[in-house]
């Protein structure tokens, strides 16, 4: 029996190489089916001005990064809203800062990140968010970055996390009540437990389903896993053992997929 574990073994370590050296493949980030269409300038201009909107800290790094990447590496600009400051363990200030730090290491200017911290939005389990105020306040920030493109969460929220979840709906809401229409949104998808633990591999489901979807979906691939590393490193006071080993086993370290809403 131990030449069946040792098979299965060596069969998944190759399956990990293979699949990593597919991601690495390319110079630069890459879509998967690929498509020039996909998020094209709008009108005359050269690029889009994108929203990121997070629930806290260290979202951007431990799940959105392939998306952040793949968009600099078009040449659209990035803006992240982060609904609040990841306060729960009484951090707040610091885990601000350290977003920062982690948007810098992935070359978005400090100008272009907004981090709140409204009484009625603190980070918890059993928070409940405002999905009127969500609403509201992106507007706020719509409005002043002059944005076209919101990425966020799907109603999963990535992780189950609640707060994650009320962002998704906060943006429904402000698409729905968005009559002019001229927002598109996108949002990131949750994958079953398997799925999201099985690192570098799940790029070949992820790029099939991607091609398959009847949805408007499309794998956005990271060609540099390093930095994720880099700017989940930069959030120091959530940098511990278990975080580091989840960024290297999570397929969203690797591949993002994302759906129009």
């Amino acid at each position: 029996m131990a030449w069946i574990w040792m098979l299965s073994v060596a069969g998944a370590v190759l399956l990990w190489a293979v699949s990593l050296g597919r991601i690495l493949s390319s110079p630069t980030p890459y879509s998967l089916p690929p498509n020039p269409r996909f998020l094209p300038p709008l009108g005359d201009r050269r690029s889009r001005n994108v929203l990121l909107v997070l629930a806290h800290p260290d979202d951007e790094s431990m799940f959105f990064t392939p998306t952040i990447l793949f968009l600099k590496s078009k040449g659209h600009s990035i803006h992240v809203l982060c609904m609040s400051l990841g306060n729960a363990d009484g951090l707040g200030d610091t885990r601000q800062e350290e977003l920062y730090n982690a948007c810098a290491a992935l070359k978005i200017p400090a100008e272009q990140v907004a981090v709140l911290d409204h009484q009625k939005l603190q980070d918890g389990f059993h928070e409940k968010w405002d999905h009127g105020l969500l609403a509201e306040l992106t507007m706020e920030q719509i409005q002043l970055w002059d944005i076209d493109t919101i990425v966020t969460f799907d109603i999963y929220g990535v992780s189950g996390h609640p707060n994650h979840r009320d962002v998704h709906h906060g943006i429904c809401k402000l698409l729905h009540e968005n009559q002019r229409g001229n927002i598109e949104a996108w949002e990131l998808v949750s994958l079953n437990m398997f799925r999201k633990y099985s690192g570098a591999v799940d790029i070949w489901l992820s790029s099939l389903i991607s091609s398959s979807s009847k949805q408007l979906m499309y794998c956005l691939v990271n060609c540099n896993p390093s930095r994720t590393f880099e700017a989940m490193a930069a959030h120091r006071s959530q940098w511990v053992w278990f975080r580091r080993l989840f960024v290297r086993l999570s397929s969203y370290t690797y591949v993002n997929m994302l759906r129009k809403i």
